[in-house]
C-alpha cells in the first residue's frame, strides 16, 4: 500500500513548538516515502477546546510549508462512524457499562480490571463504557523507539472508550479514523507511545489494520515537562515561520542552513538530508 501519514492536532490551543515538531516529523516521513500527508482535527472533546484554536492551527500550517494532500477530517463530524464501531463492540460483548467512580477505584491502583462494573447500576445517571481487557501482552516494533511490550490488563485495565457525557475516547476515535483514512504509518510524539498497545488491541477487536508506528522525541520546557497547549506553551508565529522551523529542524537533528531565504527552500533542503533512521530517540529541550 502507498504510504499515508497524518498530523492530528487537538484544538486546545494554538500551534506551539512541540506540535510543530510533530507536524514536521510526520510531513518529512511522508515526503521521504513519496506518500501522502493528511490532516485530522481531533475536535471530539468540546469541553477541552479553545475557541478559534482549530481554525488558527489550520491557518498556521501552510505558513510553515505544510499543505495536506486531502481535505481535513474533523472528528466532530464522525459520530456516526464511532457509533457504528461501538455497536460492533457491544454486539461482540467486548464492552460493558460502568458506574464506578474514581473513589471506587482508589482502593487499588486506580485501574479497573474486573471485566464488569463492581458498583451497583444507577438508573439516575448514564454509565461510562469500558472495554473488557484480558490478560494479554501487546508487542510491536516502533520504527524509532524499538521493540515495545505491554501487558494490557496490568498497564491499562478495562479502559473507558465512551465517557459518561457520551463522548468517545481519544483511543477509540483515533483507531476508527486511522483506518478510515487508510493511514499506513503513525508518526507522533512519544508521549503517546503508551497509548499504542490499547489502540492495537482495539484494531484487533474491530478487524482493522494496524499501521506502523514511529514515536518522535518530545520538546521539553526548562523544567523538563512536555511542551503542551494545556500548560500554555507559547504559540509559534506563522507571520515569521523561519526561526521556529529552523529550531524544529535542529531538534530533529537536521541541518537548517541560514542561507535558506524562505520556507520552501528550507524544507527542500531538509528533505534532501532527511533519514528517519537518524532521528534522535531522546526527548529534550529545543535549541533557542
Amino acid at each position: 500500500m502507498d504510504y499515508r501519514g497524518r498530523f492530528a492536532p487537538s484544538p486546545t490551543g494554538r500551534l506551539h513548538f512541540g506540535s510543530l515538531v510533530a507536524a514536521l516529523g510526520s510531513w518529512l516521513c511522508a515526503r521521504h516515502a513519496g506518500g501522502r500527508w493528511l490532516l485530522r482535527m481531533e475536535d471530539i472533546d468540546p469541553l477541552r477546546e479553545a475557541p478559534g484554536a482549530a481554525a488558527a492551527i489550520l491557518a498556521a500550517l501552510p505558513a510553515f510549508g505544510f499543505m495536506a494532500d486531502e481535505p481535513v477530517l474533523y472528528q466532530s463530524q464522525r459520530l456516526a462512524a464511532y457509533d457504528a464501531a461501538f455497536t460492533r463492540l457491544q454486539e461482540a460483548g467486548a464492552v460493558f457499562p460502568c458506574w464506578c467512580s474514581r473513589s471506587d477505584l482508589a482502593a487499588g491502583d486506580g485501574l479497573h480490571r474486573d471485566g464488569r462494573c463492581v458498583a451497583p447500576p444507577d438508573p439516575g445517571r448514564a454509565p461510562a463504557w469500558r472495554l473488557r481487557v484480558p490478560d494479554v501482552e501487546i508487542a510491536f516494533d516502533d520504527a524509532l523507539q524499538g521493540p515495545q511490550r505491554q501487558n494490557l490488563r496490568e498497564s491499562a485495565g478495562d479502559f473507558v472508550i465512551r465517557r459518561v457525557e457520551g463522548l468517545y475516547s481519544y483511543q477509540f476515535a483515533c483507531v476508527v479514523d486511522d483506518a478510515f483514512q487508510r493511514i499506513t504509518e503513525v508518526v507522533r510524539g512519544c508521549d503517546l507511545l503508551d497509548s499504542t498497545p490499547r489502540q492495537v488491541w482495539l484494531q484487533r477487536l474491530l478487524s482493522l489494520p494496524t499501521p506502523r508506528y514511529l514515536h518522535l522525541p518530545l520538546a521539553l520546557d526548562a523544567s523538563g515537562a512536555k511542551l503542551s497547549k494545556s500548560t500554555q506553551a507559547h504559540p509559534v508565529d506563522p507571520g515569521d515561520p523561519l526561526p521556529a522551523l529552523r529550531r524544529a529542524l535542529a531538534f530533529l537533528g537536521l541541518p537548517a542552513a541560514d542561507d535558506a531565504r524562505d520556507v520552501a527552500a528550507l524544507l527542500a533542503q531538509a528533505r534532501e538530508h532527511f533519514d528517519p533512521a537518524r532521528l534522535p530517540h531522546c526527548s529534550g529541550r529545543s535549541v533557542a
